[in-house]
């Protein structure tokens, strides 16, 4: 059930943020469309402002990937992903997938008021890049949001399957309960507790 969900993250990554650019170039497209029929010769200014919205559509395919291959799948072969782990690669999707769909649309309406208003300045293109791509912002913050979560949290849940079938998650307990017990300054406990996991997750 666990590679399921993690193939239904990736497809989610893929496809609203996918959906998001498509709207968005269409966007921007018809918008340009209409200013070269008057004014041919801003074409290529006018195509920089069209593609920009094109960004998150690879956004969520880098995504995707990088779900399929945090599960195993990768090479093709179907590999057993545990329920939590695939619900936590499905959960990571959701920054891309829902940004990505949103900000794509409007980061199309973005330009193509960017592109009308360079029918009018040709000089103020690059204002208009600037203003069209602070909207993608987002969706660079959404991508990196995604990653972690599927790097770092994927990487301890499968650490602590390891400790807890192997024992050594209860050796390390132990071991760190007859330390803390011990001690009774905040601040030396505070720090145990930041140290512990810092090593641990080294390891991932």
């Amino acid at each position: 059930m666990g590679t399921i969900y993690a193939i239904i993250g990736a497809a989610l990554a893929a496809t609203l943020a996918g959906i998001g650019s498509s709207y968005g170039v269409q966007a921007a497209g018809k918008a340009a469309a209409g200013v070269t029929s008057e004014k041919p010769e801003l074409f290529s200014k006018l195509f920089v402002l069209q593609a920009l919205p094109a960004t998150q559509g690879m956004y969520g395919l880098v995504a995707a990937i990088v779900i399929v291959m945090r599960a195993g799948l990768f090479d093709g072969t179907i590999t057993t992903v545990s329920k939590e782990s695939g619900l936590a690669l499905m959960f990571a999707a959701i920054p891309i997938a829902v940004v990505g769909l949103i900000s794509g649309i409007y980061q199309g309406r973005t330009a193509a008021a960017a592109i009308l208003m360079t029918s009018k300045q040709p000089d103020a293109q690059t204002k208009g890049m600037q203003m069209t791509a602070l909207v993608e912002l987002y969706a660079i913050f959404a991508l990196v949001a995604t990653l972690l979560i599927a790097f770092m949290l994927i990487g301890a849940l499968a650490m602590a399957g390891a400790m807890t079938a192997t024992g050594a998650g209860d050796v390390i307990g132990n071991a760190l309960a007859s330390v803390v017990g011990n001690v009774h300054n905040g601040y030396v406990l505070g720090f145990i507790f930041f140290l512990i996991p810092f090593v641990l997750t080294q390891f991932m």
